[in-house]
């Protein structure tokens, strides 16, 4: 129920390259990173220089691979606190600043509706900006933005509402704004409980983080779809050439979470997903002692051992640096000052990330100040990195009075570096300028042919822009791309696929005949396209999806097995029996099968809490979408903890049973040794959130972790239980149990509690609570 550095947790090659299918052994990756390294061993300071550097001493303090070298695209006065950006199809970039982000150490005006989004060109083509203006003024602390045709989609904190803007004149200011999705409820929790992302992905829905829903863009306007196992992630959200997501849970220090099935399927994650010894520490060239974990997170040189703010994620999809980089991921630790450098292997349907360099960084910094906060690939083919640039890095509910923050922070005077922010570029040594894009004013037809462009960036923003024209004229030039006939690469045709499912105008003869190609990865985005002819029970695609069963890709078999789940059809029930009975030794598709199952539970959830009252069981539903979106990163799904043991395990605590104990770990947070056990940092308080919200996330915990250990329900029992599907299949309790035994709480107790505490300001400890 915590999330540590907000940034950490805040705020989305050639055409026939097929990265996803291919893995290097370990002993490549690390003759290709000894290779690229400027140094064997970093020099690493260990005396922390808090001293504000100009953009140009900051462009001297990077540390790069050789061949590499960093440009400065953007920084102040042009721009201040910068958080996200976005291109539109003509590559006018626009920077989201949060411009009230923490300016002291107590969030001082924090929610004022002061920030704006910055309208940048780069008019002489030289990769810096030099035109700037205020597109947006007046918001509050925006947090994703997205360019559709001519439309820039913003939404700010504390709201789950979508406004577009528009410029009708030219004159680089918003003077058209329009409300296109709505939600009659504050956002809650702190900045860095909220969304992020707004990510277009291949499939044509829009992905966010932490709430469980996603996005779909039709005519101008915002449609929803919720996901029933929750969604993932915390700041940064992005996808690689075939539509596999990747987010970060910066909450429970994982710097790659929720990458093996699409949240839509369930929610799965490995242990071995990356190795733990090698993959969580990172390597810092400059002391950090402002670590929120404290002590426990750093070396005897002072640098962080762990991570612990990790955000701002990318798949490098450009044509502009060296193809090994293509298809790596890329993910922000502003605490560490550096970018990681993951090559992403594909073993046997498992996805996993293994650092590239051995106990160094691909981009690291001496800058104090650097903060890198979200990566992308641009439209020029680089890659593009945003520098928050400032000293505190940290929410203010991690910086009060008491905290190991707050010393650091008047030590160094980090307090004072605000208002200041930079965009670079990483380039290679020698490269030519790239041709600038005008997507917004070509054809449709000439949209059709980017689709085959080397550069990722440019192949999304064309399916992109086709699906927001809806210009059906091209539907003949996309079938002949999609099927071949123009001998087009493998991503050409994906994304000629996925612009037709866009445009309305897939159909079964065009499934069918991707269902056969040769390329597995067509053959699992046929699959994936056939999914509405599957709900539909359409007899000849739900055939033809079962005969790839046993596809010799494991990709492809995970795909049937997702898909055809959909399915109430004898042909498909067959299919996915023999299936998963062909492969019982197979613990991917295995997982995989648990997870669909899994989310098969959440759906029904809410039948399954029949025994309560209304207003009773819609509390502990909202809480468990609560925890699922929020709590779940840091104590697991299944309330057991994470194995990084970043927070305590909830399930089975006795704590769970006291609702004033309960209450006030809510309202002010936890801190200290919890039942013997150390952990890196502290919980921090939810009291910003309404009484109703506070106690729907109680009831839920207790209902679905609350009480002893379960015991095994005798195999004759057939009196309903509830909920053992939810937050990772909590094993069913006997009906007459802790559920029914400990009431609801309501949200005048959680008042009541409110009050008695309102002049507590720190972390309670259980030393405290448990003499109360």
């Amino acid at each position: 129920m915590k999330t540590k550095h907000w940034i950490g947790s805040l705020l989305t090659t050639s055409a026939v390259v097929v990265a996803c299918t291919v893995a290097k052994s370990p002993q490549q990756q690390m003759a290709v990173a000894l290779e690229d390294v400027a140094d064997p061993k970093p020099v690493v300071n260990p005396i922390a220089n808090p001293a504000q550097l100009t953009p140009e001493q900051s462009l001297n303090a990077f540390r790069v691979p050789k061949g590499y070298h960093m440009e400065l695209v953007a920084s102040e006065p042009m721009i201040h606190e910068p958080v996200a950006i976005a291109w539109d199809g003509n590559a006018r970039m626009y920077v989201a600043e949060m411009d009230t982000y923490m300016q002291d150490a107590d969030a001082t005006g924090e929610h004022e509706p002061v920030s704006r989004v910055m309208l940048l060109e780069d008019t002489d083509g030289d990769g810096k900006m030099d035109k700037s203006s205020v597109f947006i003024d007046h918001l509050l602390l925006p947090r994703m933005l997205l360019c559709v045709n001519h439309e820039l989609i913003v939404n700010e904190t504390d709201t789950y509402d979508m406004w577009s803007y528009k410029d009708t004149n030219g004159d680089g200011v918003a003077d058209d704004k329009k409300q296109i999705y709505h939600v009659d409820r504050k956002a809650p929790g702190n900045l860095e409980h909220q969304r992020s992302g707004l990510d277009w992905n291949l499939d044509n829905w829009l992905y966010v983080t932490v709430d469980p829903v996603r996005f779909r863009y039709t005519n101008g306007t915002i449609t929803v779809d919720s996901l029933a196992s929750g969604s993932n992630g915390q700041w940064g959200l992005t996808h690689d050439n075939y539509g596999r997501l990747f987010f970060s849970r910066a909450g429970g220090e994982n710097a790659g979470a929720g990458f093996q099935i699409n949240p839509k399927y369930g929610s799965l994650e490995f242990a071995d997903a990356y190795d733990e010894a090698t993959f969580a520490p990172v390597w810092s060239i400059i002391a950090n002692p402002d670590a929120q974990g404290g002590a426990k997170r750093l070396r005897p040189d002072s640098t962080l051992n762990h991570f612990t703010a990790g955000c701002g994620q990318s798949i490098y999809r450009g044509d502009k640096l060296p193809a090994d980089l293509v298809g790596d991921y890329l993910i922000c630790e502003p605490v560490a000052r550096i970018v990681r450098r993951a090559h992403v292997l594909n073993q046997q349907g498992k996805t996993r990330l293994e650092n590239a360099y051995h106990e160094q960084e691909f981009i690291a910094s001496s800058d104090f100040n650097f903060r890198p906060v979200n990566t992308y690939t641009g439209p020029d083919g680089n890659l593009y990195i945003v520098d928050m640039n400032r000293g505190i890095i940290q929410e203010s509910q991690w910086t009060p009075k008491g905290s190991w923050i707050r010393p650091q922070i008047e030590r160094l005077g980090l307090d004072k570096h605000v208002q200041h922010g930079r965009i670079w570029r990483l380039v290679q040594n020698g490269a030519t300028p790239a041709p600038r894009p005008h997507l917004l004013d070509d054809s449709p037809a000439q949209l059709v042919t980017y689709l085959s462009h080397p550069n990722g960036w440019w192949r999304d923003n064309a399916q992109k822009q086709l699906v927001a024209l809806g210009d059906k004229s091209v539907v003949p030039a996309l079938q002949q791309m999609a099927s071949g006939v123009q001998k087009a690469g493998t991503l050409a045709r994906i994304h000629a696929l996925w612009t037709l499912e866009g445009l309305g105008a897939i159909d079964p003869t065009i499934v069918a005949n991707a269902l056969k190609d040769s390329d597995p990865q067509i053959r699992r985005t046929a699959i994936w396209l056939s999914e509405p002819f599957i709900r539909q029970n359409n007899e000849s695609v739900v055939g033809q999806v079962a005969s790839l069963q046993n596809d010799p890709d494991a990709n492809v078999r995970i795909q049937v097995l997702e898909s055809l789940h959909y399915s109430t059809a004898p042909t498909a029930k067959k299919a996915v029996s023999d299936l998963l009975s062909q492969n019982a030794t197979d613990p991917v598709l295995m997982a995989v099968e648990a997870s669909i199952q899994k989310n098969a539970d959440f759906k029904t959830y809410g039948s399954k809490l029949g025994s309560l009252a209304v207003a009773e069981r819609n509390s502990v539903l909202k809480g468990a979408e609560i925890f699922k979106s929020y709590c779940s990163s840091c104590h697991g799904t299944d309330g057991k903890g994470l194995a990084s043991m970043v927070a305590p395990p909830i399930a089975g605590s006795k704590h769970l049973a006291d609702n004033a104990v309960l209450l006030r770990i809510l309202m002010q947070g936890l801190s200290g040794p919890i039942d013997g056990k150390t952990y890196p940092t502290l919980m921090p308080p939810v009291a910003d959130n309404t009484d109703e919200w506070i106690a729907a996330v109680a009831n839920y915990v207790r209902y679905e972790f609350g009480g002893p250990p379960p015991r095994p329900t005798p195999p004759a029992q057939t009196t309903p239980t509830s909920g053992s599907g939810v937050a990772g299949a909590a094993p069913v309790r006997p009906v007459g149990g802790f559920r029914r035994t400990l009431p609801i709480i309501q949200s005048d107790e959680v008042a009541k509690i409110r009050q008695e505490t309102a002049t507590r300001t720190t972390p309670w400890t259980l030393v405290e609570l448990e003499k109360k």
